[in-house]
């Protein structure tokens, strides 16, 4: 139990940390945040990318950003990776102080004419049991599953800590 805390806290702290002092933090490089625009049905997905993992770190975090061009809501109903056991879509939030993460139930809503943007210190992907931690300059190949656009397989760089 006490192990599993540990790794929970862990994987909390590299998705939050970079969050809290992204002001202070050097820019991430350009090469770090290209990621080619990817065109599914009515939706454009952007920016997409996963986190560099600590050694032995079993979780770990990936951003992206959708839009929606069409004129009604899709929904990411699913997410999968050969890289993980288990990809779930997270919100985290703090409430009082306390800083809470729980998986998204009945999948994310891209609504028609907006852009949801899957960020650190929001909603987020979370890759479980990893089965090798992700190194940055890496790749982490990730099929998002659509409502009403489908499966899209796209290829996450893999960027450093602060990405």
């Amino acid at each position: 139990m006490r192990k599993l805390l540990t790794a929970s806290l862990l994987a909390l702290f590299t998705l939050v940390l970079p969050a809290a002092v992204a002001p202070i933090s050097s820019a991430v490089s350009a090469s770090e945040q290209a990621s080619a625009p990817v065109i599914a049905g009515d939706l454009t997905i952007t920016a997409y990318r996963a986190k560099a993992m600590l050694p032995g770190q079993p979780t770990g975090g990936a951003f992206l950003t959708i839009a929606n061009n069409g004129s009604s809501a899709d929904r990411l109903l699913s997410v999968t990776s050969p890289s993980a056991g288990m990809v779930e879509i997270h919100t985290m939030e703090v409430v009082n102080n306390v800083m809470t993460m729980r998986p998204v139930n009945g999948g994310l809503e891209i609504p028609a004419g907006a852009t949801v943007e899957l960020k650190p210190g929001g909603t987020h992907l979370m890759f479980m049991q990893v089965k090798e931690p992700f190194k940055k300059g890496g790749e982490v190949p990730v099929t998002l599953e659509f409502e009403k656009a489908g499966k899209v397989e796209i290829v996450f760089p893999v960027v450093g800590l602060g990405g």
